[in-house]
């Protein structure tokens, strides 16, 4: 008896959605980030993408515990000399409360990969969302 190795037009992907009202920003984002990356599903191959599409709904509702409002910096460089920008979490909340949603559960799948999962994420900051058409399947995470 073999293993099982998924080819490439095999995966059987679907359209899901999130819930991000009341969760935890850490536990949100590893859910997402198995969804995204297939690891949830008895057909998991590493190398090749087997995962969902993800939407997120209410992404600026979701919960950061602590002090992690003021004291999380998001830091990225803009490719320029000098060009490192910085960002406290609850300032980048307000001024882009699905982008930086989507950004943070992007870090929990990061590399190339990574890049090519974000493509499956769309965040929206509120309950609505232009994926109807798509059927998402509402998942619940557990709190």
């Amino acid at each position: 008896m073999g293993t099982y190795v998924c080819k490439a037009g095999e995966a059987q992907r679907k359209w899901v959605m999130v819930d991000a009202e009341g969760q935890t920003l850490g536990r949100l984002s590893t859910h997402v980030a198995k969804l995204l990356m297939g690891k949830h599903r008895p057909g998991y191959t590493p190398f090749l993408d087997t995962g969902d599409f993800v939407v997120v709904i209410n992404a600026d509702k979701v919960r950061l515990t602590g002090r992690k409002e003021t004291d999380k910096i998001y830091r990225w460089h803009t490719g320029y000399p000098g060009g490192l920008k910085q960002v406290a979490a609850g300032r980048m909340r307000q001024l882009k409360p699905s982008a930086s949603s989507s950004g943070r559960s992007r870090h929990a799948a990061e590399g190339e990969p990574g890049r090519r999962l974000g493509m499956k994420l769309k965040t929206y900051a509120g309950p609505d969302h232009p994926h109807q058409a798509q059927k998402p399947e509402k998942i619940s995470i557990p709190a």
